[in-house]
């Protein structure tokens, strides 16, 4: 496992709960970071499987004490700006600083495009796109602000880069995902701030888990006949994806920017 030096460093994650996020939160704590551990901590009637708990945001506080580094929970909704508000003041607060944004929280309920209601497009959308940018723009200010710069790495998808049958919703976000990630690359690259996509594929968390039991068996066919996603045997690991996260918040990585990061296990290739 290679090590970071982020020793001084403030690591605001969102969607950290558990999963990935919580995986990206331990992995800046292990290199050195304090963490800003966020997320919505609740279940809405728009998903179509169960979302996180404050409970597991405390465990996520936990374990990152546990491993030697200051931690503070904060719950926010990343599709209401004034929450994101609050949570960044939160975090300036307790550490006096963000160096480092990992832009994760994400949601996928499962349908296909001709049985999506507006209320589910209009949820999955602001979640995974607005929410995205709200979160980049007060991070962003405060980075540009203190004039010493900053990274931001942002969870796309293999959906951002080819269709998803079942999710065209989050497919649609994800693409999006990619361009707020180029746009913001080229208008924070004056001030030092580098910003990246991570595009994972399929990921063993509860997110997958929910979108495999939800997922009927016509779109099942589709997806199957659209090729795999891992053109190996295992399904990737969250920690697999937190190398990625790591490596972009390095400086090993302070000349890489605008870049969507597919950790694909082939199923980019095909």
């Amino acid at each position: 496992m290679t090590e970071y030096d982020f020793d001084g460093r403030v690591a605001f994650v969102t969607g950290a709960a558990r999963g990935q996020g919580r995986s990206h939160a331990l992995r800046y704590a292990e290199n050195g970071a304090d963490v800003v551990v966020t997320d919505v901590c609740e279940t809405g009637e728009d998903s179509t499987y169960e979302l996180s708990g404050r409970e597991q945001m405390e465990e996520t506080v936990r374990l990152v004490e546990e491993r030697g580094r200051d931690a503070v929970g904060v719950q926010m909704d990343v599709s209401r700006e004034s929450e994101v508000e609050r949570a960044v003041d939160e975090a300036l607060e307790a550490f006096g600083r963000i160096d480092i944004l990992a832009n994760n929280a994400g949601v996928a309920p499962v349908s296909g495009l001709l049985d999506l209601d507006e209320r589910t497009w209009d949820f999955t959308i602001d979640v995974n796109l607005k929410g995205m940018w709200l979160t980049a723009k007060h991070v962003g200010r405060h980075m540009v602000d203190r004039g010493e710069g900053g990274r931001i790495v942002n969870t796309s998808s293999t959906a951002g880069l080819a269709a998803s049958p079942g999710l065209g919703h989050y497919t649609a976000a994800k693409h999006g995902v990619i361009g707020l990630t180029k746009t913001l690359a080229v208008e924070l690259a004056p001030h030092d701030v580098t910003v990246n996509a991570v595009c994972p594929t399929a990921v063993d968390t509860p997110m997958t888990s929910g979108i495999v039991e939800t997922i009927d068996e016509d779109v099942a066919a589709i997806a199957e006949q659209s090729g795999p996603d891992n053109l190996f045997a295992d399904i990737l690991q969250p920690e697999d994806v937190s190398a990625a996260f790591m490596w972009l918040s390095s400086d090993d990585a302070r000349f890489v920017t605008g870049t969507a990061l597919p950790v694909a296990a082939g199923a980019t290739a095909l």
